[in-house]
């Protein structure tokens, strides 16, 4: 019997198949489907809390932290958490069977404060009660700062905002500087988030006008993250290539037989791929066109800010554009939630 395509993905390649953002019943569904790991982002409350089969659920554990939090804000970081480690409750049996090669989730503090003691302060909170938790750390500057004191301290990182290959290979260097020097390191993800990357470069040369051609704007964040991918090897092999932010199918599929993980919505991206069923073909090995790089390189200053190492400084980082693009609508689906958890301790 043919096996279905995540499965024959991860029977055939070393790419693995993470899941975002998901609810309880996704997140059965996932596994079933060959789901090695999830993402969980500062969005996740907020769409649980719109979700109608998990409303009810959420509420109820909302009600029973209000009793005791009178912060709002403090009272939003703990429901996100008892959320986050519903779904990492359910990755356990996976972690435990591989010895923590697989079954992480993900989670990440309020996206407002990116500042190293709140970062600091919220990943040892988020990964306090269970092991495969990972905290997911923004590579700004007070992201940097934070990952440099929480590796030495064994904690799992999964770093994100990642849009250039200076973002990663600062990753990479803080490894080879702080883990090699301690014995049994926790893991450290890097994640390129070549969907958003893609959405923000798209509408940007529409909004300028500039005259590029679609067929090289569709390759422009796989051509970020194969070169990433590249020189991030030639540094360390140990800290681990994650794909996130897709957009569309191609987000998963040309990621195919890349040793990584790549992570996906259930909803419109996994069950269509389950759907469709597809070959699997390992496209990743394949180069870009020097013609794409060079009218990119030509025409795109925002290509040549991801593409090349000096093209963009640490002190850019944060208001980088497609960084910008991807944390606000973190701060929207925030803030929105922080309104329902107003809203809901007035109806007490």
């Amino acid at each position: 019997m043919k096996e279905s395509y995540f499965k024959r993905v991860h029977a055939q390649t070393p790419t693995r198949m993470w899941i975002n953002n998901v609810s309880r019943s996704q997140a059965d569904l996932a596994i079933a489907a060959g789901a090695t790991g999830c993402t969980q982002n500062p969005a996740y409350t907020w769409k649980m809390m719109q979700d109608p089969e998990e409303r009810p659920y959420v509420m109820e554990k909302l009600a029973e932290i209000l009793k005791d939090e009178p912060d709002d804000t403090q009272a939003l970081v703990k429901l996100q958490r008892t959320l986050v480690e519903g779904i990492a409750q359910k990755f356990m049996p996976m972690y435990e069977a591989s010895h923590g090669q697989c079954g992480y989730v993900s989670i990440q503090g309020d996206p407002f404060d990116e500042t190293e003691e709140s970062i600091v302060k919220y990943a040892k909170y988020n990964t306090a009660n269970l092991p495969n938790m990972t905290a997911k750390i923004p590579v700004v500057p007070g992201g940097i700062k934070a990952i440099k004191k929480l590796a030495p301290e064994r904690v799992p990182i999964n770093t994100t905002e990642i849009m250039t290959i200076r973002q990663a290979l600062d990753i990479a260097d803080i490894y080879a500087g702080v883990c090699a020097k301690i014995d049994n390191p926790a893991p450290i993800y890097y994640s390129v988030i070549t969907g958003i990357y893609d959405q923000y470069l798209a509408k940007y040369v529409q909004d300028k006008g500039i005259d590029v051609s679609p067929d090289a704007v569709w390759q422009a964040g796989l051509a970020v993250a194969k070169k990433t991918y590249a020189a991030v090897k030639e540094r360390s092999s140990q800290i681990r290539f994650i794909g996130g932010g897709a957009r569309g199918l191609h987000h998963f599929t040309e990621m195919v037989g890349a040793d990584c993980v790549v992570t996906i919505n259930w909803k419109g991206t996994a069950d269509q791929l389950i759907e469709q069923d597809p070959p699997v073909v390992q496209r990743f090995a394949m180069p870009i066109p020097q013609s794409v790089i060079d009218e990119l390189t030509e025409k795109v200053d925002e290509f040549r800010r991801a593409y090349y190492v000096h093209g963009i400084t640490e002190e850019e980082y944060e208001d980088y554009g497609p960084v910008v693009l991807f944390r606000s609508s973190f701060e929207d689906a925030w803030k929105n939630a922080l309104a329902e958890v107003k809203a809901q301790r007035a109806a007490q």
